[in-house]
């Protein structure tokens, strides 16, 4: 988190550095218009950077997704951006609107226009007979992002929804990247703040196109077949097993994959439950009855059905030098241990570090429970399992008194993001360096 929240805001500041190096008239404004002048240009430039940024990465690039830590982390960031970008869009839009209403409701008076000056060179002149209709298109495509915005963050609206709506994200996009080659202070384009913008433009353009032709991911997506369903009812879950076709490079304990079963509703990401052999070229998925789609996904699926499978993605991958870890499961969370636990038991890395496995859950299924304790015994790890109403809640304290060693350990944390906001807080507390020590995995990519 600390790492995307770094990302986020050093961006921020160097294009508002870029920014005032190109228009250092901004601190000699004298009155709300010509303030106005300066703010339109930068709230306009920090809303399309980072709109074509958010762009960029939904594109799931692979150099960004390893230095943020994974895909999940890049997809926070994503949203961050999304919600910057509506937020200094609206800003933009007040600059506009505000000023004129100001006018007219006798708040301030419009200062006289004088003669404007001749535009000398050709393509300065070529965007200004353009800049009606940017400024026309742009007040449209505002509106757009903002209901599109608006809808992707309301998790209400069913996912099948807000895949096909956010879809529209790319061509409006492009929309907006014409009122902005018109309307951006013609200056800037031949200093550093003006080729970061084109840089961003160029990308954004790539993205939004790839994104039209829906191609996102499709270097990564390999065919399969599912050949066998399981299901827990005690915990409403649903384990599949698939059988992948040529392609797949292998995966990593922790890793995911996004799955598409239904071409209409598009893939989903499921956090892969097994560990990779390469000789059977079977991967597992075990989803949770939490949503409109998956609680469904009983009645969809069946043996035999083809599945597209796209990844791996992901970096939770218990990579570190700790001899010990804590692994924590909050409900559906265990997924990505139960992969690290086969593919510690495939390798006979069993003695090769102290692990505990915290499994917390408020239903109960003996036969999930049953291969949970197989899979945690071939691996040698110890297995906390934890039922809510039995044992009541999972505490820091109540982990440091099951690990003698907490002291050593790095933590691995995968369920509900407030538990895992709690956890940390706590172990920080007691003096875990949490920054190196402490790795979520931010599941809810929405």
């Amino acid at each position: 988190m600390l790492r995307i929240k770094l990302v986020f805001w050093i961006g921020l500041a160097l294009l508002t550095g870029l920014w005032l190096a190109a228009a250092p008239g901004v601190f000699a404004a004298d009155g709300l218009f010509p303030l106005r002048t300066f703010m339109l240009q930068y709230s306009g430039l920090l809303a399309f950077s980072m709109m074509s940024v958010a762009m960029i990465l939904s594109l799931r690039p692979r150099w960004p997704e390893r230095r943020l830590g994974g895909l999940d982390k890049l997809y926070r960031l994503h949203k961050w951006l999304g919600i910057g970008g509506l937020v200094l869009s609206i800003t933009h839009w007040l600059w506009v609107e505000g000023p004129k209403w100001a006018v007219g409701w006798g708040l301030i008076e419009r200062p006289p226009r004088g003669p404007r000056s001749p535009i000398e060179d050709p393509i300065a002149a070529f965007l200004a007979g353009y800049r009606g209709t940017a400024e026309d298109v742009g007040e449209w495509a505002f509106y757009a992002v903002v209901a599109l915005i608006v809808v992707a963050l309301v998790k209400l609206v069913p996912y099948s929804v807000f895949r096909r709506l956010h879809r529209m994200m790319a061509p409006v996009y492009l929309v907006l990247v014409f009122h902005a080659i018109v309307l951006t202070e013609f200056s800037y384009w031949t200093q550093p703040v003006g080729i970061v913008l084109a840089v961003l433009l160029v990308g954004g353009t790539y993205a939004a196109v790839i994104s039209i032709l829906g191609r996102i991911g499709a270097g990564r997506r390999v065919a399969g077949e599912i050949i066998e369903l399981t299901r827990f009812p005690g915990v409403h879950s649903l384990e599949k097993l698939i059988k992948l076709g040529p392609g797949w490079p292998g995966h990593q304990p922790g890793q995911f994959a996004f799955v598409t079963s239904d071409p209409g509703e598009g893939p989903h990401p499921y956090t892969i439950a097994s560990a990779w052999d390469p000789a059977s070229r079977r991967i597992k998925f075990i989803t949770k009855a939490l949503g409109d789609y998956t609680s469904k996904l009983g009645d969809r699926l069946e043996v035999g059905q083809s599945v597209t499978v796209e990844g791996p993605y992901g970096c939770f991958t218990f990579d570190d030098d700790c001899p010990v870890q804590i692994w924590i499961g909050g409900g559906i969370g265990v997924t990505p241990f139960i992969g690290a636990m086969q593919a510690r038991a495939w390798q006979g890395a069993t003695a090769d570090k102290v692990i505990h496995l915290f499994h917390t859950t408020a239903e109960v299924d003996e036969m999930a429970f049953d291969r949970l304790q197989a899979d945690a015994t071939a691996a040698g790890v110890q297995l906390h399992l934890m039922i809510d109403a039995r044992d009541g809640r999972l505490t820091g304290e109540r982990i440091r008194a099951a690990v003698p060693d907490w002291r050593a350990a790095s933590i691995w944390f995968c369920g509900p993001e407030g538990f895992g906001h709690a956890i940390r807080k706590d172990m920080a507390a007691h003096g875990v360096p949490i920054a190196s020590r402490f790795h979520q995995e931010l599941f809810q990519m929405r």
